[in-house]
């Protein structure tokens, strides 16, 4: 199908030249609306589509010049995006139990979250061959539910975030077996994952860049 461009909205650089738009398009064929997201593919196009309006003012193809992302939609406008420096693995978990939550699949959002929870917290565990720490049981370390509540008696998970955690069931997924998840369910699992993903990922991280910006004061100076 062709579309004509109406309307374009700047969102973003990268590169400094990829530029990021969203621009409001009517079908040719169902003279119905879309709004697309697209990014320049060619660099030597910029003095063209950079002034405002070039895109909408351009007469001919913007195929060539741009690619398409993909289009806005209710799961594209009301996610929540995952917190910062979450492993790739993690937040690609976090943003599709957010698309599901944004759309009213509670229980697909919840088996989502806590997958979330369920990878940010293996690790934490100690390695069976540690003969001086703390060993959880073999169900222990396979139960989610199980896997917190060892988690936090043996301090290896903020007692802050206990109360929080209440949201993940003992057997960890009756959302994708029981499918009895309400929407207040899966909010609570957004809320306690965003916490506990903040705890473990991003607040290390901002530290680190804190301190990180400390030393090089000083070695100004």
């Amino acid at each position: 199908m062709t579309f004509d461009v109406r309307a374009q909205l700047y969102v973003a650089e990268e590169f400094d030249w990829v530029r990021h738009y969203e621009v409001f398009c009517i079908c040719r064929n169902c003279r119905r609306s879309t709004t697309f997201r697209i990014h320049l593919t060619d660099y030597e196009a910029r003095a063209t589509f950079y002034p405002d309006g070039g895109l909408v003012a351009y007469n001919g193809s913007l195929n060539q010049y741009f690619a398409v992302d993909g289009y806005l939609n209710l799961a594209v406008m009301a996610t929540v995006s995952p917190p910062e420096h979450v492993p790739d693995e993690i937040a690609a978990a976090f943003k599709e139990a957010s698309v599901c939550l944004a759309v009213g699949c509670f229980n697909a959002a919840g088996a989502m979250f806590r997958l979330c929870v369920d990878l940010a917290t293996r690790p934490l565990l100690p390695k069976p061959e540690e003969t001086t720490a703390a060993q959880p049981n073999g169900k222990q370390r396979r139960d989610l539910g199980l896997r917190l509540r060892w988690l936090f008696e043996n301090d290896q998970l903020a007692k802050a975030l206990e109360e929080l955690a209440g949201c993940i069931r003992e057997d960890g997924n009756d959302g994708a077996h029981v499918g009895s998840l309400t929407k207040e369910d899966a909010d609570d699992l957004l809320d306690f994952t965003t916490a506990l993903l903040e705890r473990l990922y991003t607040e290390p991280k901002r530290l680190a860049a804190a301190g990180e910006r400390r030393r090089t004061r000083r070695e100004e100076k």
